[in-house]
């Protein structure tokens, strides 16, 4: 054997080598520990049409890490209504520190936030609360998607609010 075949027969491809590092597991973006999103709660007459509104907006967002999003409406009673009381718990579950953009469908429901709001620290609601003033299904899609993608309550309130100038051409 001469010195070139020598060579040869000591080089071992590094990805067969006995010592060869396993392959790095692929990262995947997150967010780190204790760093919360805006919360979104979407307000109507109906529990079914909150809720559908929600279903829309976490498809369109698209991911499996969303913000967080409730659905409220009807009376404690089962039916067609507002309850301040299911808005307020519906505030405090999504809250993580970041705010809560609040989305209505319908008049008594934008008046019953309203009251509620003006008087945040009596119905124990989180800091800050804020009201869109958008239309509910677009504005609830285009909030929770930029809640998910880690937007600032302004920047989630502009953007559900943005919808109104959208138009359906």
């Amino acid at each position: 054997m001469d010195r070139r075949d020598a060579t040869r027969a000591d080089v071992i491809p590094i990805t067969t080598a006995p010592s060869a590092p396993h392959p790095a597991p692929v990262p995947r973006p997150t967010r780190p520990a204790g760093h919360g999103r805006v919360g979104v709660v979407l307000v109507s007459h109906s529990q079914d049409l909150a809720a559908a509104a929600r279903d829309l907006a976490l498809a369109v967002a698209n991911t499996d890490d969303p913000a967080p999003v409730a659905a409220t409406g009807g009376s404690i009673a089962d039916g067609l209504g507002i309850s301040a009381v299911l808005i307020a718990a519906a505030a405090r579950r999504v809250d993580q520190g970041h705010g809560v953009a609040v989305l209505c469908d319908l008049g008594e429901a934008v008046s019953t936030v309203l009251a509620l709001l003006s008087e945040a620290d009596e119905h124990g609601l989180p800091f800050p609360v804020r009201f869109a003033d958008a239309p509910f299904v677009e504005g609830a899609v285009a909030a929770v998607v930029t809640a998910t993608a880690g937007g600032d309550l302004s920047a989630v309130l502009d953007a559900a609010e943005e919808t109104y100038r959208e138009h359906k051409r």
